[in-house]
This record gives structure tokens, sequence and C-alpha cells, in this order.
């Protein structure tokens, strides 16, 4: 059997990208634990959605983000760190669970994780 994996999705607000990234990765990888955040502490608390902190970044052997913002705020954040990071280039234009963010997703961390 394998090695549960924790894997970390991060966008701006934890509301659309990261948390159907989220909901989606198990139907994908069901031997990895997911978890996912919001950067943004001014959008966490508007939308009562999950802040990304330490203890999740350190917790994950994989982090995925959307943008280059992200990279850069967690770098920022955490100054010279050796993460497991992969920035999925998907733009902030979905709705949670969109059809098209989905198909985005499939791909991409089918891509990524294997």
């Amino acid at each position: 059997m394998k090695k549960i994996q924790n894997v970390l999705f991060l966008c701006t607000s934890n509301i659309h990208r990261s948390k159907t990234a989220e909901h989606l990765a198990p139907e994908l990888f069901p031997f990895f634990e997911f978890k996912s955040a919001g950067l943004s502490k001014k959008e966490c608390a508007r939308n009562d959605s999950v802040l990304c902190t330490k203890e999740l970044i350190f917790w994950a052997d994989m982090v995925f983000v959307f943008e280059r913002m992200h990279e850069k705020r967690i770098y920022e954040y955490l100054g010279d760190v050796n993460l497991n990071l992969i920035n999925l280039e998907i733009e902030d234009i979905y709705s949670y669970y969109q059809s098209e963010l989905v198909d985005l997703l499939k791909v991409k961390l089918i891509d990524a994780i294997q």
C-alpha cells in the first residue's frame, strides 16, 4: 500500500480554486490526504474560509498554488525554505466546482502528481 502523502492547495481566498481542488483530488488520488487554505487574511476573513498557517504548509509534502503571486507570498512569509511547490497556473476566473475548472484540475493534477 502506498504511503499517504499530504497535499495542500493554496489560492487567494479558499472559496473556489483551492476548495475545488481539495474536494476533487481524493477521487483521483484516494491514498493521499488533502487540505486547502487561502493566503489573503482579508479575503479569508471576509469569506469565512480557512487561512493558511505555517503549520499547514509544513504539514504538506506537496503544495499547489494557482498563481505566481501565491508563490511570492509564501516565500515572503517563510523566507528561503525548501518546499515541494507547484504552480498550477489557473486564473481566478472560475467558481467552485465549475466544469472548466474541474477539467483543468484533472489534467494538471494527474500530470503533476504522477
